[in-house]
């Protein structure tokens, strides 16, 4: 037997499947947002190999964002474009198709709104219908009255819609995120984002960030990721090239499929380096979406993690009953008079 017949039988009898074996189909989905759908007959250290009923297609590993079991798929809630609703419905994910920046600005533009308190600016970006938003904790952060600006797409520009009276629905001051609810009148709609896959982020991947740097309304910078895991101070975070500035702080910072993956946190002062930003990964931000309930945010609670209550005081000098002396010559915590020192029982107030 020639040897270009060897390789053929051996090809044949790779793809031949056994009757009593029904295939089983998946769905890959790919970085440019293409969907290829077949059965899976080998996988390889670089590839998969995907027989589509007439033809083998072999497919790199680096291109594949997601795979799914046919009906997996068709249980979810989708679009053509790749876009589907998280589990939860809180929020959407996905892989969209890459397009320039400009169209990408005009279509997910609406989404990102500034964010006003009486003591500065910051950004944010709306992630569901209903007008929930993210944006850092330290933008709103020891704050009563929060605003929002929002910005519609009107023919011949843009419009200006202000909304007041935003709500505080959860914050996590140790990931600098938070959670806000726009009370949205009914005459507006604006758009929302859509969230990536952290697992689709290398370095040197085109991106932009929309925000409010020093108050100007929806500036868009643009770069690199500069690093994909950068630690700092036990967090990773993403860090690019792209300007960031203060104002910036909370809004998203998107790839070039216009999907975010990061909300931009912080970046370096103008007078230590140029282009150096941060940004915080699109995995923290749903792992706290997810579990919002969690930190739930209620001034009056003491497990909100943002304000406790006043220690209980004592009513006489001495120290508390029950305790053992370890031969002090006064009580911690108490002078001579008799009353009690607040800094030694500790703070009054946490934020």
């Amino acid at each position: 037997m020639g040897q270009s017949k060897v390789i053929g039988a051996i090809v044949l009898g790779w793809l031949m499947v056994s009757p009593a074996t029904a295939a089983v189909y998946e769905t890959l989905i790919l970085k440019d947002g293409q969907r290829i759908t077949g059965e899976v007959v080998a996988e390889k250290q670089n590839a998969l190999y995907v027989d589509l009923g007439y033809d083998l297609l072999r497919i790199p590993r680096d291109q594949i964002v997601r795979r799914a079991k046919l009906d997996e798929v068709s249980r979810a809630p989708s679009t053509a474009t790749g876009v589907e609703a998280d589990p939860s419905g809180f929020f959407s994910s996905g892989v969209l198709r890459p397009s320039p920046v400009k169209e990408l600005v005009a279509k997910f533009g609406e989404a990102v709104v500034s964010i006003e308190t009486p003591s500065g600016k910051g950004s944010g970006f709306v992630i569901n219908k209903d007008g929930f938003a993210i944006t850092n904790a330290h933008v709103i952060q020891g704050e009563t009255r929060i605003s929002a600006i929002l910005y519609q797409n009107v023919p011949g520009g843009l419009t200006r819609r202000r909304v007041e009276d935003v709500e505080i629905m959860a914050i996590n001051p140790f990931f600098d995120l938070a959670l806000i609810k726009l009370p949205l009148p009914s005459d507006l709609k604006p758009n929302h984002v859509v969230l990536g896959n952290e697992e689709d982020v290398n370095t040197g991947d085109a991106v932009f960030a929309v925000g409010n740097p020093l108050g100007l309304e929806r500036s868009v910078t643009q770069g690199i990721v500069s690093s994909r895991s950068r630690n700092l101070q036990g967090q990773l975070y993403l860090q690019t090239d792209t300007a960031i500035n203060p104002g910036n702080s909370g809004g998203p910072l998107f790839n070039q499929r216009g999907e975010v993956i990061g909300v931009t946190s912080r970046g370096a002062r103008a007078d230590m380096a140029d282009n150096l930003g941060f940004a915080i990964p699109v995995g923290y931000v749903k792992d706290f979406l997810r579990h919002r309930e969690a930190f739930s945010f209620d001034k009056t609670n003491p497990n909100s993690g943002y304000r406790y209550l006043d220690p209980p005081r004592r009513l006489r000098a001495g120290p508390p009953k029950g305790l053992i002396s370890l031969g002090a010559s006064h009580s911690a915590g108490t002078s001579s008079s008799g009353a009690t020192n607040d800094s030694a029982v500790g703070p009054r107030k946490s934020r």
